[in-house]
């Protein structure tokens, strides 16, 4: 059996893989580790719960929480509300732990579970490990009075916009935006924060019936919001994903601003007030070399990863370094909340646009992309991406001819069953070509 656990938590298609089952022992696993951590004056641990639109989000939450109640930890259920925002209402709150289903950016059928621990914060991969060994053990269970409560928490929503208006960097006023929600979990808290902060806002993609979440829109889906906001002469949009960790941006004109740029644009802009703690950016190895190479000339010091904005964030808080993220749009400000917000980066985005009295294209010309292919490879043992002697000799040679001229990343999901291999190079035809052959390779040598 593999790792439960993912890059970013439990994964995988609703009802079959993430199933009610799954859901309920393992947030039984989840509170015995969680509370064996700490003593709470006599009181009960408490978890926040929250989700994404999406259908099998309704039964899968409600066995979450049953799992957390009947270990004895009682429950906040904060419903429809963006993975930051239970983030930060966990620290908030001072709860022991909490949950968020969602799958992110995957399609409607998925699920997932993401957990996180008193302050706000993901799961370490020895944690993750041993939640996993406490499943299916015994326990004694609580009865009577000592049996969690499930509570509804609607105000956890308030709770959340106000601390994104706190952490705005300026007045919104005069600012047109259009926001893509993705139909899904901030369609309501995204417009309206952007609206308390005085921008003219456009919303689309905000009309979640949990069946449509990123279908066709949001961070992964552009051309929506590239249209809207051309057709509308609105000043930049801005998308989120499904569960709203990540953003994305198009500037005036409909071109595509990405998680680099945005690193870059928000880098400098903190930099430039003093607020680049020892002047450095984290970033994963997907980040497009022209960051490193813009960070560079503005005195910029990067600092990389493994991929998935939970590595960013150990090396952030193991640093005490201010910004981080990923190409695709997990940003982390670590001086306002613990993971990735796609809503707060937005608002960072439009305050910077803001209070530079730059447009957005011109903050984003800040650096260069290098010509990027990134091809996910199915239907092969991603496991063996990192062993087999064919594919890594393939990967040597394609190296050497690109040399400092470009680069070669091949790597296994952790959230899908796919190998991905990214290649940048000096043009996009040459990073196309290598970028096929690799695939290629992957495919003789690796398929199932």
């Amino acid at each position: 059996m593999g790792r439960l656990f993912g890059t970013d938590g439990v994964r995988g298609l609703a009802n079959r893989d993430v199933t009610a089952e799954l859901a309920l022992n393992l947030s039984v696993a989840v509170a015995h580790e969680l509370s064996a951590r700490g003593a709470y004056g006599g009181r009960r641990a408490t978890a926040v719960v929250g989700r994404d639109p999406r259908a099998s989000g309704e039964f899968l939450s409600a066995s979450v929480m049953a799992g957390f109640a009947s270990a004895g930890v009682d429950v906040l259920d904060a419903g429809v509300l963006p993975t930051p925002a239970i983030a930060y209402l966990t620290k908030r709150l001072s709860a022991e732990m909490g949950a968020m289903l969602s799958a992110s950016h995957n399609a409607m059928p998925d699920n997932g579970i993401k957990y996180f621990a008193s302050g706000g914060h993901k799961l370490a991969d020895e944690i993750e490990d041993r939640i996993s060994e406490r499943m299916g053990t015994g326990w004694e269970r609580p009865v009577g009075a000592a049996v969690g409560r499930i509570r509804p928490f609607p105000q956890g929503a308030e709770f959340y916009i106000d601390h994104l208006l706190e952490a705005v960097p300026a007045r919104l006023d005069g600012l047109h935006v259009v926001i893509d929600a993705a139909h899904g979990a901030a369609s309501v808290v995204g417009p309206e924060v952007f609206q308390r902060a005085g921008a003219t806002v456009d919303a689309i993609g905000s009309d979640p019936d949990g069946l449509n979440i990123n279908d066709g829109y949001g961070s992964t889906h552009l051309e929506q919001l590239q249209r809207a906001v051309v057709a509308r002469g609105a000043d930049l949009g801005l998308a989120l994903d499904g569960d709203a960790d990540r953003c994305l941006a198009v500037d005036a004109d409909g071109q595509v601003v990405d998680g680099d740029q945005i690193m870059a644009i928000l880098a400098v802009e903190l930099h430039e007030r003093g607020r680049l703690r020892d002047d450095t950016l984290v970033a994963t190895v997907m980040s497009n070399l022209g960051l490193l190479r813009a960070m560079e000339q503005q005195g910029i010091i990067v600092v990389q990863t493994g991929v998935g904005d939970r590595y960013v964030l150990e090396k952030m808080r193991a640093h005490s370094y201010s910004l981080g993220g990923e190409q695709s749009g997990h940003v982390i400000m670590l001086d306002h909340g613990t993971t990735g917000d796609g809503v707060l980066t937005a608002l960072s985005v439009a305050g910077a646009v803001v209070s530079s009295g730059k447009p957005l294209s011109e903050l984003a010309a800040v650096m260069q992309r290098m010509p990027q292919v990134l091809i996910n490879v199915k239907d092969v043992d991603k496991n063996a991406v990192d062993t087999h002697g064919g594919v890594q000799a393939e990967v040597q040679a394609v190296e050497a001819e690109l040399g400092e001229r470009g680069r070669v990343l091949l790597r296994k999901s952790g959230t899908e069953p796919v190998v991905r291999v990214m290649i940048e190079a000096d043009t996009a035809e040459r990073a196309q070509h290598f970028g096929d052959h690799l695939a290629g390779v992957v495919r003789r040598h690796l398929s199932l």
